[in-house]
């Protein structure tokens, strides 16, 4: 395999690219970026990947194939992960078709299961973990993944369909979101999420590890405030108090969208779905007695660098 390798996570919300360089167990990132392609906008609800939909992914993967080109990456050597929105979608193998012809990318779509192996392996990338369980939460726009492991092993790991569009479709009608609302977020959280609490109550964590967009924004928001500069690049792991967490909780659910687009490590591509964002991840605070939260910015990408560069299989 070659040393140099292109991966493309194609969210429900945001596609991401990232180029590294592999070598003997491990990687170092060369190249990052983030797309709001959006691809369950508009038809996630109905398990199909819309005309418009379609049309953004391929704007952004013919960007990306030219990225991967600068690294003397061929477009048949990207390594395209397809997630819920796709693997959801009862027109995903036209979607598929469409990719290949238009992009020259070919599209692996992996079941839930395997997303929630891949971030978790992403996250241990990217905090050094010990014998204690920790819970990881990846908020997607079309799943999130729940997965319970320590350094050594991984206790149990589900994905749920119930990622930050397809909560945004149902509960998200006014901006600001209504009390009524979050009440019934709250409630229908309550009854997807039995098997995870289940699980909880086995293994007992104490300390949430967040990854993807929506934990970022949150330490973003953080930084802000607390030290008025955003984090290093360098820095993938952060440490998010709890306090810190409400208080951007409960700025992010009485605010309407310019007024959060004006919070200090706001960006555009998280400012409508971290409201329902963080009412899960509340959800899941008060559910679980959660005693640290821990912010992991490597996720699914990083997990496929580092499952190529231990010479495992990635499916």
């Amino acid at each position: 395999m070659r040393n140099t390798i292109a991966v493309i996570d194609m969210g429900t919300n945001t596609f991401q690219l990232g180029i590294a360089e592999i070598t003997r167990k491990t990687f170092k990132l060369l190249f990052e970026k983030s797309t709001a392609v959006k691809l369950g906008k508009g038809g996630i609800s109905n398990n199909i990947i819309n005309d418009e939909a379609s049309q953004r992914a391929i704007m952004c993967l013919n960007d990306y194939k030219e990225i991967a080109k600068s690294y003397s990456i061929n477009q048949s050597e990207i390594i395209a992960i397809g997630t819920s929105a796709i693997r959801n979608a009862t027109n995903a193998a036209s979607f598929q078709e469409l990719i290949q012809k238009e992009c020259g990318i070919s599209i692996t779509i992996i079941n839930g299961n395997k997303e929630a192996e891949l971030i978790n392996e992403g996250v241990k990338a990217a905090i050094s973990f010990k014998s204690e369980p920790y819970l990881i939460m990846d908020i997607g726009g079309g799943s999130v993944e729940f997965i319970i492991s320590n350094e050594k092993q991984t206790y149990w790991k589900q994905s749920f369909e119930i990622g930050g569009q397809r909560l945004m479709d149902k509960y998200f009608q006014t901006d600001p979101i209504t009390t009524i609302a979050m009440r019934q977020l709250d409630s229908y959280l309550e009854e997807k999420l039995i098997p995870l609490m289940n699980a909880i109550h086995q293994y007992s964590p104490k300390v949430l590890i967040g990854s993807a967009g929506t934990f970022e924004t949150l330490v973003d928001m953080y930084f802000m405030k607390e030290k008025g500069h955003l984090p290093e690049k360098h820095e993938v792991a952060f440490n998010l108090p709890i306090h810190s967490f409400y208080n951007s909780f409960q700025l992010l659910v009485e605010s309407n969208r310019d007024e959060r687009m004006a919070i200090p490590g706001m960006i555009p591509l998280r400012v409508d779905m971290i409201v329902v964002g963080v009412c899960m991840i509340l959800h899941i605070i008060k559910k679980v007695n959660i005693e640290e939260i821990l912010v992991s910015n490597f996720a699914l990408k990083e997990g496929v660098f580092s499952k190529l560069a231990k010479n495992e299989p990635l499916i």
